[in-house]
Protein backbone atom coordinates (compact mmCIF):
# COMPACT_ATOMS: atom_id res chain seq x y z
CA UNK A 1 0.00 0.00 0.00
CA UNK A 2 2.71 1.61 1.02
CA UNK A 3 4.54 1.63 -2.15
CA UNK A 4 1.10 2.70 -4.53
CA UNK A 5 0.72 5.39 -2.14
CA UNK A 6 3.73 6.73 -2.93
CA UNK A 7 4.41 6.28 -6.96
CA UNK A 8 1.06 6.42 -8.07
CA UNK A 9 0.41 10.08 -8.44
CA UNK A 10 4.27 10.50 -10.24
CA UNK A 11 2.40 7.31 -12.67
CA UNK A 12 -0.78 9.21 -13.38
CA UNK A 13 1.61 13.10 -13.76
CA UNK A 14 3.80 10.87 -16.19
CA UNK A 15 1.71 8.69 -17.84
CA UNK A 16 2.26 9.77 -21.63
CA UNK A 17 5.94 9.57 -20.68
CA UNK A 18 6.11 5.95 -19.77
CA UNK A 19 3.40 5.49 -23.14
CA UNK A 20 5.95 7.09 -25.56
CA UNK A 21 9.02 4.83 -23.33
CA UNK A 22 6.64 1.16 -23.64
CA UNK A 23 5.86 2.65 -27.80
CA UNK A 24 9.66 2.60 -28.66
CA UNK A 25 10.41 -0.86 -26.69
CA UNK A 26 7.68 -1.98 -29.14
CA UNK A 27 9.02 -0.72 -32.30
CA UNK A 28 12.38 -2.30 -30.85
CA UNK A 29 10.96 -5.38 -30.75
CA UNK A 30 9.08 -5.15 -33.90
CA UNK A 31 12.10 -3.91 -35.81
CA UNK A 32 13.97 -7.66 -34.50
CA UNK A 33 11.50 -9.42 -36.03
CA UNK A 34 11.32 -8.22 -38.72
CA UNK A 35 15.10 -8.50 -39.21
CA UNK A 36 14.46 -12.63 -38.34
CA UNK A 37 11.84 -12.87 -40.55
CA UNK A 38 14.24 -11.18 -43.60
CA UNK A 39 11.75 -8.57 -44.75
CA UNK A 40 12.36 -7.37 -48.36
CA UNK A 41 13.41 -4.17 -47.09
CA UNK A 42 17.40 -3.79 -47.40
CA UNK A 43 19.11 -4.71 -44.08
CA UNK A 44 20.70 -1.07 -44.45
CA UNK A 45 17.36 0.97 -45.62
CA UNK A 46 15.68 -0.98 -42.34
CA UNK A 47 17.94 0.46 -40.17
CA UNK A 48 18.05 3.81 -41.59
CA UNK A 49 14.49 3.96 -41.01
CA UNK A 50 14.51 2.14 -37.52
CA UNK A 51 17.58 4.73 -36.89
CA UNK A 52 14.89 7.73 -37.99
CA UNK A 53 12.00 6.57 -35.41
CA UNK A 54 13.64 5.56 -32.59
CA UNK A 55 15.28 9.10 -32.53
CA UNK A 56 11.70 10.34 -33.18
CA UNK A 57 10.35 8.37 -30.19
CA UNK A 58 13.07 9.93 -27.81
CA UNK A 59 12.78 13.00 -29.09
CA UNK A 60 8.45 12.41 -28.71
CA UNK A 61 9.14 11.10 -24.66
CA UNK A 62 11.27 13.89 -24.14
CA UNK A 63 8.59 16.40 -24.49
CA UNK A 64 6.26 14.64 -22.69
CA UNK A 65 9.01 14.32 -19.61
CA UNK A 66 9.35 18.20 -19.80
CA UNK A 67 5.45 18.91 -20.38
CA UNK A 68 5.15 20.00 -24.06
CA UNK A 69 2.22 17.96 -25.56
CA UNK A 70 2.25 19.92 -28.70
CA UNK A 71 5.68 18.79 -29.74
CA UNK A 72 5.84 15.65 -29.02
CA UNK A 73 2.36 15.20 -31.02
CA UNK A 74 4.82 17.23 -34.01
CA UNK A 75 7.02 14.07 -33.36
CA UNK A 76 4.90 11.37 -33.55
CA UNK A 77 3.46 12.70 -36.66
CA UNK A 78 6.88 12.59 -38.37
CA UNK A 79 7.15 9.10 -37.02
CA UNK A 80 3.30 8.42 -39.09
CA UNK A 81 4.89 10.04 -41.99
CA UNK A 82 7.83 7.89 -41.97
CA UNK A 83 5.97 4.79 -42.03
CA UNK A 84 2.36 4.57 -42.30
CA UNK A 85 2.25 0.83 -40.91
CA UNK A 86 3.39 1.43 -37.37
CA UNK A 87 0.28 0.98 -36.26
CA UNK A 88 1.29 1.89 -32.52
CA UNK A 89 2.15 5.06 -33.48
CA UNK A 90 -1.36 5.84 -34.63
CA UNK A 91 -2.29 4.82 -31.06
CA UNK A 92 0.18 6.61 -29.52
CA UNK A 93 -1.08 10.30 -31.35
CA UNK A 94 -4.42 9.15 -30.80
CA UNK A 95 -3.73 9.29 -26.88
CA UNK A 96 -1.79 12.43 -27.20
CA UNK A 97 -4.52 14.15 -29.28
CA UNK A 98 -6.85 12.72 -26.31
CA UNK A 99 -5.04 13.96 -23.04
CA UNK A 100 -4.30 17.26 -24.99
CA UNK A 101 -8.04 17.94 -25.40
CA UNK A 102 -8.12 17.45 -29.09
CA UNK A 103 -10.42 14.79 -29.16
CA UNK A 104 -11.83 15.34 -32.52
CA UNK A 105 -8.23 14.49 -34.02
CA UNK A 106 -7.86 11.59 -31.98
CA UNK A 107 -11.71 10.17 -33.05
CA UNK A 108 -10.17 11.04 -36.72
CA UNK A 109 -7.40 8.63 -36.12
CA UNK A 110 -9.02 5.45 -34.52
CA UNK A 111 -11.93 5.52 -37.29
CA UNK A 112 -9.15 5.42 -39.76
CA UNK A 113 -7.60 2.44 -38.17
CA UNK A 114 -10.93 0.80 -37.67
CA UNK A 115 -11.71 1.58 -41.92
CA UNK A 116 -8.60 -0.30 -42.50
CA UNK A 117 -8.46 -4.04 -44.39
CA UNK A 118 -5.00 -5.10 -43.24
CA UNK A 119 -5.14 -4.81 -39.51
CA UNK A 120 -5.45 -7.57 -37.28
CA UNK A 121 -9.03 -8.38 -35.66
CA UNK A 122 -7.40 -7.58 -32.39
CA UNK A 123 -5.84 -4.29 -33.56
CA UNK A 124 -9.29 -3.25 -34.89
CA UNK A 125 -11.16 -4.05 -31.42
CA UNK A 126 -8.29 -2.01 -29.68
CA UNK A 127 -8.86 1.17 -31.88
CA UNK A 128 -12.93 0.33 -31.22
CA UNK A 129 -11.63 0.38 -27.38
CA UNK A 130 -9.97 3.83 -28.19
CA UNK A 131 -12.74 5.40 -30.35
CA UNK A 132 -14.91 4.51 -27.44
CA UNK A 133 -12.89 6.46 -24.79
CA UNK A 134 -12.38 9.50 -26.72
CA UNK A 135 -16.58 9.65 -27.32
CA UNK A 136 -16.62 9.16 -23.31
CA UNK A 137 -13.77 11.98 -22.78
CA UNK A 138 -15.63 14.43 -25.17
CA UNK A 139 -19.00 14.16 -23.41
CA UNK A 140 -20.86 11.51 -26.63
CA UNK A 141 -22.65 10.16 -23.96
CA UNK A 142 -25.09 8.07 -26.34
CA UNK A 143 -21.70 7.32 -28.49
CA UNK A 144 -19.71 6.32 -26.02
CA UNK A 145 -22.80 3.58 -24.67
CA UNK A 146 -23.03 2.73 -28.37
CA UNK A 147 -18.86 2.37 -29.28
CA UNK A 148 -18.55 0.43 -25.93
CA UNK A 149 -21.32 -1.99 -26.57
CA UNK A 150 -19.77 -2.50 -30.18
CA UNK A 151 -17.02 -3.79 -28.18
CA UNK A 152 -18.75 -5.97 -25.67
CA UNK A 153 -20.25 -7.57 -28.82
CA UNK A 154 -17.01 -8.71 -30.45
CA UNK A 155 -15.24 -9.69 -26.74
CA UNK A 156 -17.25 -9.69 -23.80
CA UNK A 157 -14.37 -10.22 -21.16
CA UNK A 158 -13.49 -6.48 -21.50
CA UNK A 159 -13.63 -5.38 -17.66
CA UNK A 160 -12.45 -1.76 -18.09
CA UNK A 161 -15.18 -1.57 -21.06
CA UNK A 162 -17.82 -3.05 -18.39
CA UNK A 163 -16.52 -0.86 -15.78
CA UNK A 164 -17.02 2.55 -17.94
CA UNK A 165 -20.57 1.10 -18.49
CA UNK A 166 -21.39 0.96 -14.95
CA UNK A 167 -19.91 4.36 -14.81
CA UNK A 168 -22.09 6.42 -17.61
CA UNK A 169 -25.06 4.39 -16.69
CA UNK A 170 -24.87 5.57 -12.87
CA UNK A 171 -23.87 8.84 -13.99
CA UNK A 172 -26.93 9.48 -15.90
CA UNK A 173 -28.83 7.37 -13.30
CA UNK A 174 -30.28 4.51 -15.45
CA UNK A 175 -30.67 2.02 -12.89
CA UNK A 176 -31.37 -0.42 -14.88
CA UNK A 177 -28.88 -0.26 -17.37
CA UNK A 178 -26.21 -0.06 -14.21
CA UNK A 179 -27.88 -2.94 -12.44
CA UNK A 180 -27.25 -5.40 -16.07
CA UNK A 181 -23.71 -4.00 -16.68
CA UNK A 182 -22.85 -4.51 -13.00
CA UNK A 183 -23.88 -7.67 -12.91
CA UNK A 184 -21.86 -8.41 -16.21
CA UNK A 185 -19.01 -6.72 -14.29
CA UNK A 186 -19.40 -9.30 -11.50
CA UNK A 187 -19.01 -12.67 -13.79
CA UNK A 188 -16.14 -11.24 -15.42
CA UNK A 189 -14.07 -9.25 -12.55
CA UNK A 190 -12.28 -10.93 -9.39
CA UNK A 191 -13.91 -7.79 -7.13
CA UNK A 192 -17.26 -8.25 -5.35
CA UNK A 193 -20.23 -6.36 -7.02
CA UNK A 194 -22.43 -7.60 -4.23
CA UNK A 195 -22.97 -3.96 -2.18
CA UNK A 196 -22.41 -1.50 -5.33
CA UNK A 197 -25.57 -3.73 -6.71
CA UNK A 198 -27.30 -3.54 -3.88
CA UNK A 199 -26.75 0.23 -3.27
CA UNK A 200 -28.55 0.08 -7.35
CA UNK A 201 -31.18 -1.64 -6.58
CA UNK A 202 -31.70 0.95 -3.66
CA UNK A 203 -32.04 3.72 -6.06
CA UNK A 204 -34.55 2.00 -8.46
CA UNK A 205 -36.85 1.20 -5.48
CA UNK A 206 -36.70 4.95 -4.12
CA UNK A 207 -38.22 5.81 -7.53
CA UNK A 208 -40.99 3.91 -6.91
CA UNK A 209 -40.90 4.79 -3.20
CA UNK A 210 -41.12 8.46 -4.36
CA UNK A 211 -44.14 7.89 -7.17
CA UNK A 212 -45.65 5.78 -3.90
CA UNK A 213 -46.10 2.53 -5.99
CA UNK A 214 -44.85 0.69 -2.66
CA UNK A 215 -45.45 -3.17 -4.13
CA UNK A 216 -42.63 -2.57 -7.27
CA UNK A 217 -40.66 -1.03 -4.46
CA UNK A 218 -40.68 -3.55 -1.68
CA UNK A 219 -39.62 -6.01 -4.94
CA UNK A 220 -36.48 -4.51 -5.76
CA UNK A 221 -35.66 -3.28 -1.84
CA UNK A 222 -36.25 -7.28 -1.36
CA UNK A 223 -33.70 -8.09 -4.32
CA UNK A 224 -31.32 -5.36 -3.23
CA UNK A 225 -31.39 -7.07 0.49
CA UNK A 226 -30.60 -10.45 -1.42
CA UNK A 227 -27.13 -9.17 -3.00
CA UNK A 228 -25.82 -7.22 0.45
CA UNK A 229 -28.07 -5.78 3.26
CA UNK A 230 -26.34 -2.35 2.55
CA UNK A 231 -27.05 0.57 4.40
CA UNK A 232 -29.25 2.77 2.00
CA UNK A 233 -31.45 -0.44 1.94
CA UNK A 234 -31.70 -1.19 5.62
CA UNK A 235 -32.92 2.98 5.84
CA UNK A 236 -34.89 2.83 2.51
CA UNK A 237 -36.99 -0.45 4.33
CA UNK A 238 -37.30 1.50 7.56
CA UNK A 239 -38.95 4.30 5.81
CA UNK A 240 -41.39 1.62 3.68
CA UNK A 241 -41.80 0.10 7.18
CA UNK A 242 -43.33 3.29 8.36
CA UNK A 243 -45.27 4.02 5.35
CA UNK A 244 -47.23 0.46 6.14
CA UNK A 245 -47.23 1.09 9.75
CA UNK A 246 -45.20 -1.57 10.66
CA UNK A 247 -43.94 0.31 13.90
CA UNK A 248 -42.75 -2.35 15.75
CA UNK A 249 -40.10 -3.52 12.99
CA UNK A 250 -39.17 -0.20 12.19
CA UNK A 251 -38.21 -0.27 15.82
CA UNK A 252 -36.26 -3.22 15.97
CA UNK A 253 -34.44 -2.36 12.27
CA UNK A 254 -33.40 1.11 13.73
CA UNK A 255 -32.09 -0.01 16.45
CA UNK A 256 -29.83 -2.61 14.70
CA UNK A 257 -29.28 0.12 12.05
CA UNK A 258 -27.68 2.65 15.44
CA UNK A 259 -25.82 -0.58 17.09
CA UNK A 260 -24.43 -1.88 13.23
CA UNK A 261 -23.35 1.76 12.18
CA UNK A 262 -23.66 4.46 15.08
CA UNK A 263 -21.93 7.03 12.66
CA UNK A 264 -24.75 7.55 9.91
CA UNK A 265 -27.14 8.13 12.99
CA UNK A 266 -27.70 11.79 11.38
CA UNK A 267 -27.87 10.14 7.61
CA UNK A 268 -30.98 7.97 8.95
CA UNK A 269 -32.71 10.86 9.88
CA UNK A 270 -31.70 13.22 7.17
CA UNK A 271 -33.55 10.56 5.23
CA UNK A 272 -36.15 9.40 7.32
CA UNK A 273 -37.28 13.31 6.81
CA UNK A 274 -37.10 13.03 3.10
CA UNK A 275 -41.20 12.90 2.02
CA UNK A 276 -43.35 13.90 -0.39
CA UNK A 277 -45.72 16.36 1.62
CA UNK A 278 -48.37 16.02 -1.44
CA UNK A 279 -48.88 12.40 -0.01
CA UNK A 280 -51.64 11.22 1.13
CA UNK A 281 -50.39 9.82 4.00
CA UNK A 282 -47.86 12.83 4.76
CA UNK A 283 -49.36 13.27 8.21
CA UNK A 284 -49.59 9.31 8.86
CA UNK A 285 -45.92 9.16 8.02
CA UNK A 286 -44.67 11.90 10.32
CA UNK A 287 -46.63 10.89 13.38
CA UNK A 288 -45.10 7.26 13.03
CA UNK A 289 -41.83 9.21 12.63
CA UNK A 290 -42.26 11.23 15.52
CA UNK A 291 -42.44 7.50 17.33
CA UNK A 292 -39.41 6.50 16.45
CA UNK A 293 -37.73 10.06 17.07
CA UNK A 294 -39.22 9.30 20.55
CA UNK A 295 -37.91 6.12 20.67
CA UNK A 296 -34.50 7.08 19.97
CA UNK A 297 -34.80 9.76 22.40
CA UNK A 298 -35.06 7.25 25.12
CA UNK A 299 -32.39 4.75 24.02
CA UNK A 300 -29.74 4.71 27.07
CA UNK A 301 -27.09 2.47 25.78
CA UNK A 302 -23.61 3.88 27.10
CA UNK A 303 -21.84 2.28 23.68
CA UNK A 304 -24.27 4.38 21.63
CA UNK A 305 -23.91 7.27 23.15
CA UNK A 306 -20.09 7.37 22.95
CA UNK A 307 -20.94 8.11 19.02
CA UNK A 308 -20.65 11.61 18.54
CA UNK A 309 -23.12 11.26 15.62
CA UNK A 310 -25.87 9.80 18.26
CA UNK A 311 -25.24 12.51 20.07
CA UNK A 312 -25.39 15.21 17.42
CA UNK A 313 -28.94 13.73 16.47
CA UNK A 314 -30.26 13.38 19.85
CA UNK A 315 -29.63 17.18 20.61
CA UNK A 316 -31.16 18.25 17.16
CA UNK A 317 -34.39 16.48 18.46
CA UNK A 318 -34.25 17.29 21.83
CA UNK A 319 -33.91 21.18 20.53
CA UNK A 320 -36.76 20.45 17.64
CA UNK A 321 -39.10 19.08 20.62
CA UNK A 322 -38.57 22.51 22.56
CA UNK A 323 -36.47 20.44 25.09
CA UNK A 324 -33.40 22.47 24.59
CA UNK A 325 -32.21 22.49 28.18
CA UNK A 326 -32.13 18.57 28.17
CA UNK A 327 -30.13 19.28 24.52
CA UNK A 328 -27.49 20.93 27.13
CA UNK A 329 -27.40 18.91 29.90
CA UNK A 330 -26.85 15.70 27.64
CA UNK A 331 -24.37 18.09 25.80
CA UNK A 332 -22.48 19.59 28.36
CA UNK A 333 -21.78 16.30 30.09
CA UNK A 334 -20.53 14.94 26.50
CA UNK A 335 -18.22 17.83 25.40
CA UNK A 336 -16.77 17.13 29.22
CA UNK A 337 -16.02 13.67 28.96
CA UNK A 338 -14.99 14.27 25.22
CA UNK A 339 -13.16 17.52 24.84
CA UNK A 340 -11.70 18.61 21.10
CA UNK A 341 -13.38 15.71 19.56
CA UNK A 342 -15.90 17.22 17.63
CA UNK A 343 -16.12 20.66 16.21
CA UNK A 344 -20.04 20.30 15.22
CA UNK A 345 -20.69 19.47 18.21
CA UNK A 346 -19.26 22.52 19.41
CA UNK A 347 -21.13 25.02 17.33
CA UNK A 348 -24.50 22.99 18.61
CA UNK A 349 -22.95 23.66 22.09
CA UNK A 350 -22.70 27.33 21.58
CA UNK A 351 -26.06 27.70 20.36
CA UNK A 352 -27.68 25.77 23.41
CA UNK A 353 -25.21 27.70 25.88
CA UNK A 354 -27.31 30.93 24.06
CA UNK A 355 -30.67 29.73 24.14
CA UNK A 356 -30.38 28.61 27.73
CA UNK A 357 -29.01 32.07 28.12
CA UNK A 358 -25.73 31.90 29.09
CA UNK A 359 -24.37 34.16 26.53
CA UNK A 360 -21.05 35.18 28.55
CA UNK A 361 -20.22 31.46 28.19
CA UNK A 362 -21.19 31.22 24.84
CA UNK A 363 -19.22 33.98 23.92
CA UNK A 364 -15.84 32.61 25.20
CA UNK A 365 -16.16 29.11 23.71
CA UNK A 366 -17.10 31.00 20.28
CA UNK A 367 -13.87 32.45 20.47
CA UNK A 368 -12.21 29.87 21.06
CA UNK A 369 -13.48 28.24 18.23
CA UNK A 370 -13.26 30.63 16.04
CA UNK A 371 -9.33 30.64 16.36
CA UNK A 372 -9.18 26.92 15.82
CA UNK A 373 -11.14 27.02 12.57
CA UNK A 374 -8.82 25.62 9.98
CA UNK A 375 -11.00 23.56 7.09
CA UNK A 376 -14.10 23.49 5.02
CA UNK A 377 -17.51 24.17 6.84
CA UNK A 378 -19.06 21.23 4.60
CA UNK A 379 -21.15 18.63 6.70
CA UNK A 380 -19.92 15.62 4.32
CA UNK A 381 -16.64 14.61 2.79
CA UNK A 382 -16.07 11.33 0.64
CA UNK A 383 -12.89 9.39 2.64
CA UNK A 384 -11.57 8.06 -0.71
CA UNK A 385 -10.93 11.49 -2.79
CA UNK A 386 -11.88 14.20 -0.30
CA UNK A 387 -15.13 15.58 -2.05
CA UNK A 388 -17.19 17.78 0.39
CA UNK A 389 -20.88 18.19 0.07
CA UNK A 390 -23.64 19.08 2.61
CA UNK A 391 -25.62 16.72 0.82
CA UNK A 392 -26.24 12.92 1.28
CA UNK A 393 -24.19 11.21 -1.13
CA UNK A 394 -24.47 7.20 -1.57
CA UNK A 395 -22.23 7.44 -4.50
CA UNK A 396 -19.00 10.08 -4.47
CA UNK A 397 -19.83 12.23 -7.52
CA UNK A 398 -16.28 13.22 -8.00
CA UNK A 399 -14.45 9.36 -8.01
CA UNK A 400 -17.50 7.57 -8.08
CA UNK A 401 -16.91 5.16 -4.59
CA UNK A 402 -20.51 4.08 -2.89
CA UNK A 403 -20.65 4.36 0.72
CA UNK A 404 -17.76 6.59 0.95
CA UNK A 405 -19.65 9.48 2.70
CA UNK A 406 -18.62 10.56 5.99
CA UNK A 407 -19.35 13.34 8.56
CA UNK A 408 -17.18 16.03 9.65
CA UNK A 409 -16.70 16.11 12.91
CA UNK A 410 -13.49 18.75 12.55
CA UNK A 411 -14.45 22.25 10.57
Amino acid sequence: MDFVTRWLPWFQENILAVVAIVITFVLIYHYLIEKEQGLKLSKKFRDSIFEVQSKIFLNASQYLISGNKDLAIKEFLNAVDLNRETIDTYFALGRLFRSNGQIEKSISIHRSLIARENISESTRLQALKELAVDFDKGGFVDKAIETYKDVLRINRDQYEVIQALCRIFENIEDWEQAYNYRIMLSKVGHENQSETISHILVQKAKIYFEKEKYKECAEDLDDAFRFAPSVSAKILRLKLWLVQGNIDEAKALFLELLKEEPIYTSFIFLSLEEFNPKSKIYNEYKERLKIIKEYFLGLEDAEMLASASVILSKIRLLKDFARSTEAYDLLNKWITSHPGESDVLKMEYIKLLIEVGKQPEALTHAQDFLNNIHKSLTRHFCSHCGYNSDQIFWRCPQCHNWETIQFRWKV
